[in-house]
C-alpha cells in the first residue's frame, strides 16, 4: 500500500498531511491511534502534528507499506522535533496549587478554573493510547475539545478511581480537601405524572378486580397490566354491566383485537387472563370463562451468542462498572430484573455463589458467582463503595433497567455481534453453552429458575452437540 506524506497548512499551523493512494478498510482506524492525528474533509486527507513522537508512532503502525517522503526530507528533521518538556517540579510545602506544568511521561490533574466540583485531566501524547480507555472509566468524565483535557467531577469516587489505576503516573497539582462529595450530586429528576386514562364506565368492577389482585399478592407490573386490559374490555361494552356480559362477547371482543390491532399472542393471552381473573375470582362467574380460547403459542428458538461473540462483547466494554454489569448476567444467567435487584449480601464469594431473592415468580434460588468475575467485582466495589444495592446509579439509588439495556445496545454495536441480541440473549446464551459443555439439564433448570423442565428442554434445539457427526445428505452425490 503506498502512502503520501506532504506538509500541509491547518489554521495557520504546518502539519504533517497523510493520503492513502490505495483503499484500506483499517485504514482510518490506524490513524485514529497517533496522538494528535486529524481527518480534514477540505482537503481529503489526514494530517498529524509535525514532532517526532507523532512521525515515529504513525511508521510503527505503517512498518510494511510504501511512505513516500517528500523530496525535501529535512522537512521531517528539522521541524517534527519536539521541544522538551519542561521538569515537573515538586509544589513548595502549603503551596500545591502553585505546581507547574505537564512533564511528557505523567498524568496531571488539576483544579477546573472555572468550576470548583471538578478537576482537569491532561494526558501527554506519549500515554494517549494506553490510557483514554482508562479515563473512560471515570464517572461524568467530558472531553473539553478547546483545552485538549479531559473533565471529571471532584470526588471520592473519582480519586479513589485515580489512585487505583493511575498509581505513581497520576500528579495532583492540589491537595484534595476531605469534604468533597462521595458521588456526583445531582437533583433526582421529579417523578412524571401518572398518564390520564380515561375510566370505564363502571369503574367500580375496576377497582375491586385490583383489590383481588392485592389479595393475591401479585406484582406491581402485573396488577398494573392487567387492570389496563380490563379497563379497555369494560371500555368497549360501555352500556352492558359487567356481570351481563356474554361468553360470546368476550370472543367477539378478542376477535376485533385481533383483527383490527394485530395483537401478539401474549398480550391476548394477558387479556383473557385479565377477563377470567375477574369472572371466577371478583363476580363468581366462573363457569362463563370455563376454556376460554387461547391462542396457539409460536414456538420460537431464542436468539443465542457463540461464545467468541460473547468475548467480544466484553472487550467492547470498556468500563468497569459496565463490564461488571453485562460479566455477571451471563456468568449467573440472571433475569434484567434480578440483576438490578442485588444486594452486596447476596454474593457469597467463598462458596462461588450468590443467591437471587424474589425472582419471576416470587422464587429464590441460588446460582454461580465464577472467581473471573468476582476478580473485577473487587475492583468495581473498591472504587464505587456501593451502599445498598450492588449496582448504584451516579447518585446513588438503585441502577435502572433501561441504563443496562442502553449499556448493553453500545456494547453490541461497538463489538458488531448479532443486532438482534438483547439483554437476556445473555442468559439465553449461559444456558447453552452450559449444555454444550455436558452440563446435566436438571442442573442448568435450578440455576435459571425454571418451574418446568419443558421450560429448559428449548436450549437442546439451539446446542450444537454431536453436530460434527452429523452432514448433509448432498454431500454424499456426485454433483
Amino acid at each position: 500500500m503506498d502512502i503520501q506524506t506532504f506538509s500541509l497548512k491547518i489554521d495557520g499551523t504546518t502539519r504533517i498531511g497523510i493520503r492513502n493512494l490505495e483503499f484500506d478498510l483499517a485504514f482510518p482506524g490506524k490513524m485514529r491511534k497517533v496522538g494528535g492525528a486529524r481527518w480534514s474533509p477540505e482537503h481529503r486527507c489526514w494530517h498529524i502534528p509535525r514532532r517526532a513522537r507523532a512521525w515515529e508512532h504513525f511508521k510503527k503502525l505503517f512498518p510494511d507499506d510504501n511512505i513516500i517522503v517528500p523530496k525535501d526530507a529535512a522537512f521531517f528533521r528539522q521541524e517534527a522535533a519536539e521541544p522538551p518538556s519542561p521538569e515537573l517540579k515538586e509544589p513548595a510545602p502549603g503551596d500545591v496549587s502553585s505546581a507547574n506544568e505537564t512533564r511528557g511521561d505523567r498524568i496531571i490533574v488539576s483544579r477546573h478554573p472555572q468550576d470548583s466540583a471538578k478537576v482537569r485531566i491532561h494526558i501527554p501524547v506519549s500515554l494517549l493510547t494506553d490510557y483514554v480507555p482508562v479515563i473512560k472509566n471515570i464517572h461524568g468524565r467530558r472531553w473539553n475539545p478547546n483545552f485538549k483535557v479531559w473533565e471529571a467531577p471532584l470526588t471520592k469516587v473519582t480519586v479513589r478511581f485515580v489512585e487505583k489505576f493511575l498509581p505513581g503516573l497520576a500528579h495532583w497539582t492540589f491537595q484534595v480537601e476531605d469534604g468533597i462529595p462521595e458521588r456526583i450530586e445531582t437533583p433526582r429528576p421529579a417523578k412524571k405524572a401518572k398518564p390520564n386514562f380515561t375510566p370505564a364506565r363502571y369503574e367500580g368492577a375496576v377497582s375491586k378486580l385490583e383489590e383481588t389482585l392485592l389479595l393475591k399478592r401479585y406484582s406491581w407490573n402485573t396488577i398494573k397490566a392487567y387492570l389496563s386490559c380490563f379497563r379497555g374490555f369494560l371500555r368497549f361494552y360501555d352500556s352492558i354491566k359487567p356481570e351481563d356480559i356474554t361468553r360470546s362477547q368476550i370472543d367477539t371482543y378478542i376477535a376485533h383485537l385481533v383483527k383490527t390491532r394485530n395483537i401478539s399472542e401474549s398480550h391476548q393471552n394477558q387479556i383473557l387472563s385479565a377477563i377470567k381473573m375477574y369472572f371466577a375470582e371478583v363476580a363468581g362467574q366462573e363457569e362463563k370463562v370455563r376454556r376460554l380460547i387461547r391462542p396457539k403459542r409460536a414456538k420460537k428458538l431464542p436468539h443465542v451468542l457463540t461464545e467468541t461473540e460473547v468475548a467480544r462483547l466484553f472487550r467492547a466494554t470498556q468500563n468497569l462498572k459496565h463490564r461488571c454489569i453485562l460479566m455477571l448476567i451471563y456468568s449467573g444467567g440472571l433475569r434484567l430484573g434480578e440483576l438490578i435487584q442485588l444486594r452486596l449480601a447476596d454474593l457469597e464469594p467463598e462458596q462461588n455463589r450468590l443467591f437471587v431473592y424474589g425472582g419471576k415468580g416470587k422464587k429464590d434460588r441460588c446460582t454461580l458467582l465464577s472467581p473471573k468475575v468476582w476478580e473485577k467485582l473487587q475492583q468495581y466495589i473498591e472504587v464505587y463503595r456501593p451502599v445498598e444495592w450492588l449496582f448504584e446509579g451516579q447518585t446513588g439509588g438503585q441502577y435502572s433497567a433501561r441504563s443496562v439495556q442502553k449499556v448493553f445496545r453500545h456494547a453490541k454495536e461497538k463489538a458488531e455481534i448479532n443486532p438482534y441480541s438483547t439483554v437476556h440473549t445473555l442468559r439465553h446464551s449461559f444456558a447453552t453453552h452450559l449444555l454444550e459443555k455436558g452440563t446435566d439439564l436438571r442442573y442448568i433448570q435450578e440455576l435459571l429458575g425454571h418451574e418446568s423442565s419443558k421450560t429448559t428442554e428449548i436450549y437442546t434445539h439451539i446446542t450444537h452437540t454431536g453436530w460434527a457427526k452429523v452432514k448433509s445428505p448432498i454431500d454424499d452425490l456426485e454433483l
